[in-house]
């Protein structure tokens, strides 16, 4: 098709495996990297209604079928990476990453922690209402801006995105370019601290060095690890896997991870195909042990090859 023009760069058929932390996926039909929000909103203004649109940050939440995606594929860069301390809130740039925010808001005084040890982006963090350790982006969230569809540029307070655990409610098509958070104080030196004693605890735990895209299933509980001591395991999603004698099971390149079970991991060659017919297989055996359902965390987008 013709596509709008754009200040910025426009790819026809770029296939997004490079794109994405699992690195599985085809071609995406365009990969459009606006130069800025003017630049973004104008290229949506004029592509046609019924184009798809899909915004993709760093990829680190993603399974992009082998097939790819069809329509625009959105990937925001370095004009919308911006963090700025405005008193006591934060605006961050949706391409941002979550790890760049909490230090630069900790360096200020301001509590954004649980973000340190998130992969990804500002505005996926928003898209998936990101939370860890008791406290999620719905926790501090004033408003967000966002390209809407028809080039509209919107100011759409939290509440209006209905947050919940893992979720949002953004109108479709829509592109968040930036967010507005107002966190609690802190002793800048206490939240470094604290940041660097999660940084090990993940480390310790997680498989960090491998392709994995985070967590692969909500948790049934409804909630994230809250990293306390009383913390309550049954209702985990990496227990669940355990007790259902999936930690280690593979499938062509695809492992659910022995170090952490809900880990889905590319130990090489993996298809996005394979990664996802072991999710599911594992979804099978968690219901057939314990009679829940697990809901995928990671998104998976796109057509199969």
């Amino acid at each position: 098709m013709r596509w709008p023009p754009l200040r910025g760069s426009l790819s026809e058929g770029r296939v997004l495996a490079d794109l994405t932390w699992l690195r599985v996926g085809g071609p995406a039909d365009a990969l459009v990297q606006p130069a800025d929000e003017a630049d973004l909103a104008a290229f949506l203004g004029a592509l046609p209604p019924e184009v798809p649109v899909f915004p993709m940050g760093v990829g680190s939440n993603l399974i992009v079928r082998d097939g790819g995606i069809r329509g625009a594929v959105i990937r925001l860069g370095r004009g919308f990476n911006a963090i700025a301390i405005e008193g006591g809130r934060v605006r961050a740039g949706a391409a941002a990453l979550d790890a760049h925010v909490a230090r630069r808001a900790a360096e200020a005084g301001l509590d954004l922690t649980f973000l340190r040890t998130i992969p990804g982006t500002i505005g996926g963090a928003v898209r998936m209402n990101a939370g860890c350790y008791g406290a999620y982006v719905a926790d501090v969230l004033v408003e967000v801006r966002a390209v809407l569809r028809d080039g509209t540029v919107a100011t759409i307070p939290a509440a209006d995105l209905r947050l919940a655990y893992r979720t949002s409610e953004l109108p479709p098509g829509a592109v968040v370019t930036e967010a507005v958070l107002a966190p609690p104080a802190g002793d800048p030196a206490a939240l470094a601290a604290r940041m660097e004693e999660q940084v090990a605890r993940r480390d310790a735990t997680q498989p960090v060095r491998d392709r994995t895209a985070g967590s692969t299933f909500r948790n049934p509980a409804g909630f994230s690890s809250t990293g306390r001591a009383d913390d309550v395991h049954d209702l985990k999603a990496w227990k669940l896997i355990e007790a259902a004698g999936m930690r280690g099971a593979r499938l062509g390149g695809a492992v659910m991870n022995p170090m952490h079970a809900n880990f889905l991991t590319n130990a090489g060659g993996a298809t996005a195909a394979e990664l996802e017919a072991l999710g599911e297989a594992v979804r099978k055996a968690v219901y057939d042990h314990a009679g829940l359902t697990l809901e995928w965390e990671i998104m998976r987008v796109g057509e199969p090859a």
